[in-house]
């Protein structure tokens, strides 16, 4: 670090700027590999110096300029000295408000850097620059060494969301980007959900903040614990590739000692055979006949380690093709997963299905609740038409009313029949709604949720109609009760001026003609407030009228919203089918892979078995020939002792009858 110090004052002064006080204690006080400068204000000529530095492969692995106020210039000159670094690991610009150059600067640093496996671009507001922020996305997805990625309070829109999915779909090496506190919105975490199936790499995205819909969420996660599974599935089939890797090398290590061990026993006895054939000439033929045995041996023993060489080969090649089922039961799984994914897609088209029935029983039953209404209108007509009968014939006035309230209890008994159906219809409804999502929760609990939300507005929207229906109703039942009121209080009245006239008719029969004249003018007055009840009916009948007109474009809405709900619950069922059928596949292939991986080591350990006896039989044999050489080593030293003895007994022989005396004086020794 004390040369990079140096390095760093002498760049300072060859531009003709003083070095920063500042920088240098933070060089002076920072441990090896780390350059952490963080909420140090970095001038330009600072940055020039630096960006030189980190071009000539300098120190440190972790590069921290958190909050140092870089300006467009002294960002553009660090980052174009980084492009050609290949030491550091880490960078960190989080909160230096880079603007547009400075995002295409680090558009370039991720085209041309291939050291860089963790960036750090957090309070920087790279999304505003739209045209800057896609060159980035474009030079992250060619982007082949970056693990992490941190751009938090960007700023980040949902076109700039749609950037980073495109990016998303060709990188192959990013497994965490954070993406928390941006303004991405729904379409935005569409268009990333959309690109994560293409995505295997990714394990860990954070989108907090950003005003997603819970759906989309979900959705994320689940391809996140997709990819996480999947990671954890791989780094189990290397490791286990390893340990058979590691096995064979251990089984070719082990075999090639044993032909070495075997070479130098038959180099060993190769030269014992040769002294043994130097010692004694009459035991050669014997001896060349141990030998040939011994080389048939040698050859049986040849002709098995090529066995095991070839089983060795064997083993390799079954190894490879162990690799290939890997892909291949990679494949299969991603095939039964979409399998799966369509069998949920099809689910998913029942369940709303059954929503759609439940919403025309629901329809029907408004049409019924529209038929009581039509109904209830007829009845106020017959009622006009009997208040106008009244007026005209008051003999008739009695049976009238009798006739009008016995319809008229009539049709309220009829109404409350009909309402009591069709309550009866909706509980019946209900229930069997009821019993239907019962149903989807055992099978899919994640949909059930999706499924009651949208049940649950579509029941407040339901219920909402109804209360307006209740209100239109209760103004129509306030409207009949009053002109009832009206009524009866003219029917009072007739009988009041009735009682009047009768007496007058008794007393004073001269009033006759008075009398008449005002119960004429009280008829014209009732004919009066009947005229205006009607003109009030009819404003009635206009409002009732616009309120269907505007019930039924409730109900074209409703349908429309069930047919956007049902495409959608149809796209997830989609998608949870492939989930489901990927997973089968995994777990297939997984078993498929533990049988075949469990039938290689049973023949590895055949083969190992085989080996080992075939060893020990070459032991036995190299004992057996061992104990024959000593035997006849033993039969060659008795053969030389005899001679030794017949050649000293035959010399004093010799020397006895040379020198004259008795054989019997040179007895031989015993």
């Amino acid at each position: 670090m004390e040369e990079f110090r140096h390095c760093y004052s002498r760049l300072c002064r060859e531009s003709g700027a003083e070095p920063q006080e500042t920088v240098l204690q933070k060089l002076q006080e920072l441990p090896r590999g780390r350059l952490d400068p963080a909420t140090q204000s970095l001038t330009v000529d600072t940055c020039r110096a630096l960006g030189k530095l980190l071009q000539k492969e300098a120190l440190p692995t972790e590069l921290i300029l958190s909050d140092c106020m870089l300006s467009e210039e002294g960002a553009t000159l660090l980052l174009q000295g980084l492009c050609a670094n290949t030491i550091v690991r880490f960078l960190d610009l989080k909160g230096n408000n880079l603007q547009a150059a400075g995002t295409e600067a680090l558009g370039l640093l991720l085209r041309q850097n291939k050291s860089i496996q963790s960036l750090t671009l957090e309070w920087n507001n790279l999304g505003t620059w739209e045209d800057a922020f896609a060159a980035f996305c474009g030079a992250l997805a060619g982007n082949g060494t970056l693990r992490q990625l941190d751009l938090r309070n960007n700023q980040i829109s949902h076109k700039g969301a749609e950037e980073l999915a495109l990016a998303l779909t060709c990188n192959t090496s990013l497994q965490q980007l954070d993406l928390r506190w941006n303004n991405i919105g729904l379409l935005g975490g569409r268009a990333l959900v959309n690109s994560l199936p293409r995505n295997r790499a990714l394990w860990r995205l954070e989108l907090a903040g950003n005003n997603i819909p819970g759906d989309v969420l979900r959705a994320v996660e689940q391809a996140m614990d997709r990819n996480r599974e999947r990671q954890t599935t791989s780094r189990e089939n290397q490791a286990r590739a390893h340990v058979l890797s590691k096995e064979v090398q251990h089984l070719q290590e082990e075999k090639s000692r044993q032909f070495l061990d075997l070479m130098e026993t038959i180099d060993k006895q190769r030269k014992e055979m040769a002294r043994s054939s130097r010692a004694s000439a009459a035991c050669v033929e014997q001896l060349q006949e141990a030998l040939n045995e011994r080389h048939s041996v040698i050859n049986a023993l040849k002709a098995k380690l090529q066995m095991a060489e070839a089983a060795r080969a064997l083993s390799e090649q079954k190894a490879q093709s162990l690799g290939e089922l890997l892909a291949a039961a990679e494949q299969e799984q991603q095939s039964l997963a979409q399998r799966q994914a369509k069998e949920h897609r099809l689910e998913q088209q029942e369940a709303a299905e059954r929503e759609s029935k439940l919403l025309r029983d629901l329809s029907a039953a408004n049409e019924k609740n529209l038929l009581l209404r039509n109904q209830v209108d007829e009845l106020e007509r017959k009622v006009r038409s009997r208040q106008e009968q009244l007026f005209l014939a008051r003999q008739e006035l009695s049976s009238a009313t009798a006739e009008l309230k016995m319809r008229a209890s009539q049709a309220e008994e009829r109404l409350e029949l009909e309402k009591k159906r069709s309550r009866q219809s909706l509980e019946d409804l209900e229930q069997l709604r009821a019993k239907e999502v019962e149903h989807m929760t055992r099978h899919l609990e994640e949909s059930e949720r999706a499924m009651q939300e949208r049940v649950q507005r579509l029941e407040a929207s339901r219920l909402s109609l109804e209360e307006e229906l209740s209100r239109v109703k209760a103004v129509a039942l306030s409207e009949r009760g009053q002109a009832e009121e009206e009524l009866i209080k003219a029917k009072n009245q007739v009988r009041l001026e009735e009682q009047q006239r009768l007496a007058q008719l008794e007393e004073k029969l001269r009033l006759l003609a008075q009398a008449r004249d005002e119960a004429q003018s009280a008829c014209l007055q009732q004919r009066q407030t009947v005229a205006d009840a009607q003109a009030r009916a009819s404003q009635l009948g206009l409002q009732v009228e616009g309120l269907r007109r505007r019930l039924e474009e409730l109900q074209q809405e409703l349908s429309n919203k069930d047919q956007e709900k049902v495409a959608e619950v149809s796209r997830v069922r989609v998608e949870l089918q492939e989930q489901n059928g990927r997973l089968q596949a995994e777990l297939a292939a997984q078993e498929a892979l533990r049988e075949k991986v469990a039938a290689l080591e049973r023949r590895l350990k055949v083969i190992a078995s085989d080996h080992r006896e075939a060893l020990l039989d070459r032991e036995s044999e190299n004992a057996s020939l061992r104990e024959k050489l000593r035997l006849k080593e033993a039969e060659i030293t008795r053969i030389r002792e005899e001679e030794v003895q017949r050649a000293s007994f035959l010399q004093n022989a010799v020397l006895a009858y040379v020198q004259g005396s008795p054989l019997r004086t040179m007895s031989p020794p015993k």
